[in-house]
């Protein structure tokens, strides 16, 4: 079965990293299909002790129209790593647009049709925000919403970008945002790398779209966020902002 975006019959994949995760990957996929039958899922697994590699394999295995796919990795060495290697799949095999999504539920399968509908009208990356007119938060404790909102107001006035939910990990990109922002320089690997891939394409000068998305806090399993993937963030954005007024002003030597 061809996986299409929208009207414009494009070819779309769904990568969905994951750890630990095979309580709530069955479930999600079955959403996602159900939504849009059409679109691929590469599942991205770190080596899960918990046997999510196992549970992907068997989705796969009973999806006849071959629209499920499972990427091993023998490592568990951050998230941004995981989703570079299915970017790397995914590129390799022609996908018009591929997705970033969770595994674990905080990303509704059946609001993807709100990305792809703004990648259909023109954008290059579509960001799904909790943080735009209509976006919502479900379930999340109130220490959680503080840092987050206040990650993304530091990261928009550290960087300039006028993008709300810069850290948001629900999104759409086109292959040609994917090609030319050079992955393979991508040095975050955690909660930074959101940050970092669209920084990348505001400044590559691809058109950035946010759309409302309703965030709902995991029910199963434990939230991989820590404070060392905070302070990386902390840290990288100051860095960028920084080397970006650098180049603004001129100031950078030959």
């Amino acid at each position: 079965m061809q996986a299409v975006v929208g009207a414009q019959g494009e070819r779309v994949l769904v990568v969905i990293p994951t750890f630990n995760e095979r309580e709530n990957l069955p479930g999600i996929v079955t959403r996602l299909h159900a939504a849009l039958p059409g679109a691929h899922v590469l599942v991205v697994d770190d080596s899960s002790p918990d046997g999510t590699g196992d549970v992907a394999e068997g989705i796969a295995a009973q999806d006849t129209a071959l629209r499920v796919h499972v990427l091993h990795r023998t490592e568990k060495d951050g998230l941004g790593k995981a989703y570079l290697a299915g970017f790397a799949w995914g590129l390799a095999r022609d996908y018009a647009v591929i997705v970033e999504m969770d595994a674990d539920g905080s990303h509704a399968p059946e609001q993807l049709c709100r990305l792809l509908e703004a990648i259909n009208a023109g954008a290059d990356l579509a960001i799904g925000s909790r943080y735009v007119r209509g976006g919502e938060l479900i379930n999340w404790p109130k220490r959680r919403e503080f840092l987050s909102r206040g990650a993304n107001t530091y990261a928009r006035l550290a960087l300039g970008a006028k993008v709300h939910d810069i850290t948001a990990g629900f999104r759409a990109y086109r292959r040609t945002v994917l090609e030319k922002i050079d992955l393979g320089s991508v040095e975050s690997a955690g909660y930074c790398f959101q940050i970092d891939l669209a920084w990348r394409a505001v400044r590559a000068g691809f058109d950035v779209s946010e759309v409302p998305i309703t965030f709902t806090e995991r029910e199963v399993g434990e939230s991989k966020m820590s404070g060392g993937v905070m302070t990386e963030a902390f840290l990288m954005v100051a860095r960028w902002g920084l080397e970006s007024r650098i180049e603004r002003f001129g100031l950078r030597k030959n």
